[in-house]
């Protein structure tokens, strides 16, 4: 398992993706693991090189004894940066972990350019609640407060449907060390980090729950809005895990916050998107049969439908790829939808994809219609199968 050692506290962490990509570091909730992110991880590979890890206390990282403070959580992302030889990196962090992007913001802006503050806080005006469960753990261990902690984490209708998420985060609860819950709740009393956000000069996106009795928005996330120049602000119609909720809305933020850097003219963008979907054939034919009378076209098409909304982070290209499918078989285009049936088995489209999305198709659209999608489906299938 990989580790880094901060003095002798061991941090576990796991560095996934290409690295010609920028590094994206995730921490996550008091009381959960980086786990929290797994079901986003798909779409996050795809523009990022991701590092999560365990705060210290939390899942596989050592639980150093006393108590611990929000700067020293901190330094620890830093020392796991330099120990994997990442000079900058965006952050990301939720509830615990967005006190200590708090932090990095104010003091090490060389290293988190840009930062992503989810359902979290700079301060607790009532310290009683996190007091009470700091000194239940300690004497009845994680049990006594797993239901209280579960309501807040999540709303009560996610609690009611029980998805595999909500069942997983009450078992990371429940395994927790009490005492690494208890330290890092000490750092969360002691905290109070007003004064430094109005020193932030990063990119900030503040991320706030509807429903998040933690941190709710008139005490903790507007305080963030408000206090550091220039953040940006979304609201997510969830509790305390946004992030876990709301999973693709929450990622849909970040690409929008994150990729803001890179963004420029669409078009390379798109001609490469083009390319992929489409296959460097068919597209350098189009090229070669581009005239003056509909050059204007090819680029408008390029630049906009490939570039902007092809590109678009929040559908992966499988899915987006059935879209059009879809679309193009309802319409009758079947001149369309015989190019995407053909490009899409030659990459990631697969013979049951076209099964779901014809019968879908039938039922909406009509029989017909799914008719002639699968005769030219059969024959697209059969052809590629001969090439193979």
């Amino acid at each position: 398992m990989p580790f880094i050692a901060v003095d002798t506290t061991r941090i576990y962490y796991r560095l996934e993706g290409r690295e010609d990509l920028p590094v994206l570091v995730l921490s996550h909730s008091l009381g959960l693991d980086h786990g929290q992110w797994d079901q986003q991880m798909p779409a996050l590979l795809t523009r990022f090189q991701v590092l999560r890890y365990d705060i210290r206390g939390h899942g596989a990282s050592d639980t150093a004894p006393g108590d611990y403070t929000i700067e020293q959580l901190s330094r620890d992302v830093l020392a796991l940066a330099d120990a994997l030889n990442i000079r900058e990196f965006y952050f990301c962090g939720l509830s615990l972990g967005g006190m200590i992007g708090q932090w990095l913001a104010a003091h090490a802006p060389e290293r988190a350019t840009r930062v992503v503050l989810a359902n979290t806080s700079p301060y607790y005006a009532d310290k009683s609640p996190m007091e009470t469960r700091r000194a239940k753990v300690r004497t009845e261990r994680m049990s006594a407060v797993a239901d209280l902690v579960m309501q807040r984490f999540f709303t009560s209708a996610s609690l009611e449907k029980n998805p595999p998420y909500v069942a997983w985060a009450r078992r990371m609860l429940l395994s927790m060390d009490p005492a690494g819950y208890a330290a890092c709740c000490s750092a969360i009393l002691a905290m109070d980090q007003r004064e430094l956000l109005p020193r932030i000069k990063v990119p900030v996106l503040v991320i706030s729950g509807d429903y998040d009795l933690s941190t709710p928005w008139s005490s903790a996330g507007e305080v963030l809005a408000n206090s550091i120049p220039g953040a940006a602000v979304v609201h997510l119609p969830t509790a305390h895990l946004s992030n876990m909720e709301m999973p693709r809305s929450y990622t849909a933020a970040l690409f929008d916050f994150l990729d803001a850097p890179a963004r420029g003219d669409p078009y390379d963008a798109g001609m490469a998107m083009r390319r992929s979907v489409l296959g460097d054939e068919h597209v350098d034919r189009s090229i070669a049969n581009t005239t003056a009378f509909n050059r204007e076209f090819q680029e408008m098409i390029t630049r906009f439908a490939w570039g902007t909304v092809w590109t678009r982070p929040g559908v992966e290209p499988l899915t987006r790829r059935m879209m059009v499918l879809t679309a193009m078989a309802a319409l009758g285009r079947w001149e369309e939808f015989r190019l995407h049936v053909r490009a899409g088995l030659a990459h990631e489209l697969e013979r049951c994809d076209l099964k779901e999305l014809l019968l879908q198709v039938g039922v909406y659209a009509g029989v017909p219609a799914a008719n002639t999608g699968f005769q030219i489906a059969a024959e697209e299938m059969e052809a590629a199968r001969k090439i193979a």
